[in-house]
């Protein structure tokens, strides 16, 4: 098992990817510290890996440091940390809200700040460790009206990098996963409102939404979690301040010449 004995927080974990990752990661040999806002569905997904729930806000530093102190009273230590809770509003930077600014970038990128700088010396103690920073390919580019999202996750990607060069020397290793669209809660949102607005059903809007990426399908919430196994385990031991993108390669497409190529059948 590629975690067996590691000791891991993975905040969101009450559904998508954060739960799919949690069932991974205790599928793996983990104990698993499981963190959200809403008790009920983190306490199903810590009842069902053998875990356990803190529920809180990843917006205020002292739940970070809650999780983190369970982690090591209840399970002697902490390894892991995969930051995950996010959120996503719409606007552009003329029409964004203050409150929508605001509450995106404290629970998306404050929220993963407090929880690494919280699990830090516990993780040095153990000699090193790996943070995952669930960031998105909206860290690279942007959607309409995403303001707020997209400087989120782009400040995710800069914060691995920093995270990787302070922490290297000590053992600790950060990384940025970055997924394109996903069947989770979060993308059903989307979809049904792209739903609605073209008058399809949610999965036509999902091919609508994929129909340039080359699998030409959303991602699996167990297809990121897989992803975060890897960076979590040994077997990325040199990997560091780095991403991975997990978006059936759609950031390899050159959205500037779809109109003369076949993209959409494949090419010829």
């Amino acid at each position: 098992m590629q975690l067996d004995g590691k000791v891991a927080i993975i905040s969101g974990g009450g559904s998508g990817i954060g739960a799919a990752t949690a069932r991974m990661f205790a599928s793996e040999g983990a104990k698993v510290v499981v963190t959200g806002r809403r008790p009920d569905p983190i306490a199903e997904v810590a009842a069902a890996t053998g875990g356990v729930a803190v529920a809180g806000d990843a917006s205020i530093p002292t739940h970070a440091e809650e999780a983190v102190q369970e982690a090591v009273r209840t399970f002697g230590g902490l390894d892991i940390v995969v930051a995950n809770a996010g959120v996503g509003f719409g606007g552009s930077a003329g029409t964004v809200t203050d409150d929508v600014w605001r509450t995106t970038i404290d629970i998306n990128l404050s929220g993963a700040l407090y929880l690494v700088r919280a699990a830090m010396p516990h993780l040095e103690a153990r000699g090193g460790g790996s943070i995952v920073l669930v960031s998105s390919v909206s860290g690279f580019h942007s959607s309409a009206s995403s303001a707020a999202y997209v400087a989120s996750k782009a400040g995710m990607i800069g914060l691995a990098k920093s995270i990787a060069v302070d922490g290297g020397p000590r053992g600790i290793r950060a990384n940025a996963l970055c997924p394109g669209w996903v069947h989770t809660p979060m993308g059903d949102e989307s979809m049904d409102e792209l739903a609605a607005e073209r008058g399809v059903t949610r999965d036509e809007a999902y091919l609508l939404a994929t129909e340039l990426v080359p699998f030409r399908r959303a991602g699996t919430a167990d297809e990121v979690a897989s992803c975060a196994v890897f960076l979590a385990s040994d077997d990325s031991s040199y990997v560091s301040g780095t991403t991975l993108v997990v978006d059936g390669g759609g950031t390899a497409v050159d959205v500037a010449s779809v109109a003369f190529d076949d993209v959409r059948d494949g090419g010829p």
